[in-house]
């Protein structure tokens, strides 16, 4: 039997005040097999938690479910202070628009200019056909979408088609356009995977600085052990769905946590 590493705010130098995010007991199942079993953890703010585990092990199931996209079959989820599970319909949305997520796929409207994509963040504060195209844009939305874009380092790519990007370039716009939501919470899945070596820890050490720079939280799916161990305060790792790690990146070593980034039979 795998015991769990408990980790505690002594332990990791963390404050004791009310967690970002509260997970207890969450379970999912398609009708078959459980794909988690009994899954707990906490998530203090500031904090960078890395998830880990070989293929089949969970990792994209449990990021969707915190945020709903895949129903939990058990269990509660506790998140920025909302009863995650007990939502929906316009309260499940604004939830949602509280939050940045990066996914491996960047989701950018190919024939568009980078800054246009950019603008559609602010979808989740404000709506309408100004919100789509940046020549349209009131003009203190267009500023701010400049801004995110500079911040990412894609201000001089601003009104270039995002087609003609290289897949580095189309991640960065992709974290621009989440800037623009404003989020309080960061989660990203692999958003390093379809990259090559270089632009993928570019990618990853943008994503940490920049939820250090504004003291949020950074939740990402990680693949890659140098990763983890570089990008990450926190880290949790899955096996056959199951929560067998949760311990500061401080503890860790990259022996203990080889094993979970070997493919699962």
């Amino acid at each position: 039997m795998t015991l769990v590493t408990k980790i505690s705010a002594v332990a990791t130098g963390l404050s004791e005040e009310r967690p970002v995010v509260c997970v207890e007991h969450l379970a999912k199942s398609y009708g078959g097999p459980q794909i988690l079993r009994d899954v707990s953890f906490s998530l203090q703010k500031g904090v960078s938690l890395a998830i880990i585990g070989a293929n089949g092990s969970g990792k994209s199931t449990l990021l969707k479910t915190l945020i709903r996209l895949t129903e939990p079959s058990a269990g509660s989820i506790r998140i920025l202070d909302q009863d995650v599970c007990a939502l929906s319909g316009s309260a499940l949305r604004r939830f949602r628009s509280r939050l940045g997520v990066v996914w491996q796929r960047h989701n950018l409207v190919p024939r568009l200019c980078a800054l246009s994509n950019v603008v559609h963040g602010v979808q989740s504060r404000q709506s309408g056909m100004r919100s789509w195209w940046q020549s349209i844009a009131p003009q203190a939305v267009r500023a701010e979408a400049l801004e995110c874009l500079d911040r990412v380092g894609m201000a001089d790519f601003a009104l270039r088609r995002v087609d003609s990007l290289s897949g580095g370039q189309s991640q960065r716009v992709a974290i621009a356009r989440m800037l623009m939501q404003r989020p309080e919470l960061i989660l990203a899945d692999e958003p390093d995977a379809s990259l090559d070596p270089q632009s993928g820890e570019d990618v990853m050490r943008l994503l940490s600085d920049l939820a250090r720079q504004q003291g949020i939280s950074l939740i990402f799916v990680s693949h890659r052990l140098e990763h983890t161990l570089q990008f990450s305060d926190q880290i949790l790792g899955l096996l056959g769905g199951e929560l067998t790690l949760n311990l500061p990146t401080s503890a860790a070593h990259a022996e203990q946590l080889r094993r979970f980034f070997e493919t699962e039979e």
